[in-house]
């Protein structure tokens, strides 16, 4: 029974290994034709084993392909363009709002915060 196991497990690594190579991308592949990698994962337990590593190494943990280079703005408030966007819109607002759209709602010298006085 052990034996059957056994053989029954490499038997699905294997098949594993070959569906996976055969939908695989360039970047998993590493380079390597994919019929080298179909002749490797022949190879019984470590090929498949050497597979599977060799092609979770390029993902992220949540499964997509991990960025060669920096990666961008997660979220839109760690977005630089988005954020500068934002404020453009809120000065557009402010200044619709005071309703003069030549006044810029930025403090000048001669809006002092602290009450008016200059030192």
């Amino acid at each position: 029974m052990g034996r059957a196991l056994l053989f029954l497990v490499i038997i699905g690594l294997a098949v594993y290994a070959l569906a996976d190579v055969a939908t695989s991308d360039e970047r998993s592949r590493h380079g390597i034709p994919r019929a080298a990698w179909l002749l490797i994962v022949l190879v019984p337990v470590v090929g498949p084993v050497v597979w599977i590593l060799s092609s979770r190494a390029g993902r992220r943990s949540d499964g997509g392909p991990a960025a060669a280079g920096p990666r961008g703005p997660v979220a839109p408030d760690d977005d630089p363009e988005f954020l500068w966007r934002l404020e453009q819109e809120r000065i557009r607002r402010e200044r619709e709002t005071r309703g003069g759209a030549g006044e810029d709602p930025r403090p000048t010298d001669g809006d002092v915060p602290d009450g008016g006085a200059r030192g």
